[in-house]
């Protein structure tokens, strides 16, 4: 039988870092050394957008020194790396975006803040694609990022660079934002754990915003325990910086681990399973729901009849939210601004035009539109009514399951390229994490298994509102049951 010791650092986990770190066996320095190095060898992925070993050294001396004192954090000295979408003091933030080349925040997001005070050590900033808009990472200004399991693919989108970084060992562990579910398809793609909580769990201050009543913060890692340890240190009530955080006290997502999962409901959506799913994720998602009835769980037939409205009325939503979000990028105060221009007017003009890339650019004119005099309200506000009925379609069917199950994305991850210039094609490979993000609900990916040219497939978990824990336990006890988080990529 293998042992902690036996398995390369880059492939333990938070828990067995985390011990090791206290019991002296190395040090944060030599830890973040060992990263460092990962990331430096693999810069092909294009995960990574900034390193700063400096930076990330001192962290981790100072790591060293709670650690030899007694007065370290929960994490104290594991490395992570953050998505470029979080600001931060030490790293450049730029979303992914020529607008925002080279910007330095004079503060920490509250989510970078709150995982710095439970010890971690940044490693640095992650791709993604531009102001989180896109679910491939195509779409950044500084190159696409790679699935590791195959270079020639994406890795989902926009938390792409997040996930392809713990998939490869880059960083035992990477925040990521989910939208309409930017954490969940990456983390299927690349085979690995990544949940998003109830919205307003997890603060957005210093989150750099594309739709505000939609985006979330979240972890992503190589299993639900270690995503469990992580959200536990970021959650919690902000109301200072943050009029969206729920006053719901942060908990520990750990505590339900290991229970048992006997005459658990889990809800299996007929919409989930039509004709656009491929046989290698039905296939897939199907042994994986087998299993959890193997562990006591019970299926339960339900129905979320409005899960094809979910894309429209997501991609009006959505972009109208950010059209507002995004004019304030300007060039006025921060950000780029465009080099030549006549007047204020053709310097905003200018300075949007070369800031932003085609899919930004795509969205604010959408978003315009259908905010716009005599189309608000047969756009906009249908889709709000439109939004609630789809909040109302989940309540029911909770009353029938404790949890809901079903497929990510409806096909592994596409060739780079794969979808040319019909945005249309990414819109609809999102119709199974929309539902959920448009109510607010608590989702997660697990890797259930592996389809079409040995690439990974995603069950998705979804709960109702605040029952993050329970989704965590039954990721965990699946876990327990196969090994499909423990496997990587060849090379990594």
């Amino acid at each position: 039988m293998s042992t902690a010791a036996d398995t390369p650092l880059h492939a333990r986990s938070l828990r067995t870092l985390a011990a090791q770190l206290r019991a002296r066996e190395f040090s944060a320095v030599e830890l973040a050394q060992h990263f460092l190095q990962r990331i430096d060898a693999h810069r092909a992925l294009g995960a990574f957008l900034a390193t700063d070993p400096e930076v990330t050294l001192a962290q981790a001396r100072a790591a060293d020194a709670r650690l030899a004192d007694g007065t370290a954090g929960p994490l104290e000295g594991v490395p992570l790396a953050h998505k470029d979408i979080f600001v931060t003091r030490d790293f450049p933030s730029t979303a992914g975006s020529k607008m925002l080349a080279g910007y330095c925040s004079p503060f920490d997001a509250t989510v970078v803040r709150r995982l710095a005070e439970a010890g971690m050590v940044t490693l640095g900033k992650l791709n993604c694609d531009e102001f989180a808009m896109g679910s491939a990472n195509e779409n950044s200004a500084f190159g696409p990022v790679r699935n590791p399991w195959n270079a020639s693919r994406v890795p989902g989108g926009s938390s792409g660079g997040s996930a392809a970084a713990v998939a490869a060992g880059l960083t035992p562990a990477a925040t990521g934002t989910d939208t309409g579910g930017s954490i969940r398809q990456p983390a299927a793609f690349c085979g690995i754990t990544g949940i998003k909580p109830t919205y307003g769990r997890a603060s957005r201050y210093g989150m750099i915003a594309f739709a505000s009543s939609l985006d979330q913060a979240g972890p992503m890692a190589r299993s639900a325990e270690d995503c469990a340890l992580l959200l536990s240190a970021l959650c919690g009530p902000d109301p200072d910086r943050d009029s969206t955080s729920l006053d719901v006290p942060a908990e520990d997502f750990t505590r339900n681990l290991g229970a048992s999962l006997e005459g658990l409901r889990i809800g299996v959506p007929d919409e989930f399973f039509g004709p656009g799913l491929s046989d290698d994720v039905r296939a897939a998602v199907e042994a994986a729901l087998r299993e959890l009835e193997q562990l006591g769980a019970r299926r339960v037939r339900i129905s979320l009849p409005r899960t094809e409205l979910s894309i429209p009325v997501y991609y009006i939503i959505a972009p109208a939210e950010a059209s507002s979000n995004l004019s304030r990028f300007d060039g006025v105060k921060f950000g780029h601004r465009a080099a030549q221009y006549d007047d204020l007017l053709d310097m905003y003009k200018k300075t949007r035009s070369e800031g932003f890339g085609d899919e930004v650019k795509r969205r604010i004119m959408i978003g315009t539109y259908v905010l716009s005099h005599g189309y608000y309200d047969a756009y906009y506000l249908q889709a709000q009514k439109i939004r609630r009925l789809i909040a109302d379609d989940f309540q029911r069917a909770f009353e029938q399951c404790d949890v809901i199950a079903g497929p990510v994305a409806p096909t592994v991850a596409w060739a780079l390229g794969g979808h040319g210039n019909d945005p249309l094609a990414d819109y609809l490979a999102d119709i199974f994490t929309l539902p959920a993000s448009l109510a607010g609900l608590p989702g997660m990916s697990v890797p259930a298994g592996f389809g079409e040219s040995g690439l990974p497939v995603g069950l998705q978990l979804i709960g109702n509102y605040f029952q993050e824990a329970r989704l965590l336990n039954v990721a965990h006890r699946l876990q327990q049951a196969t090994d499909h988080h423990l496997r990587r990529p060849e090379g990594f």
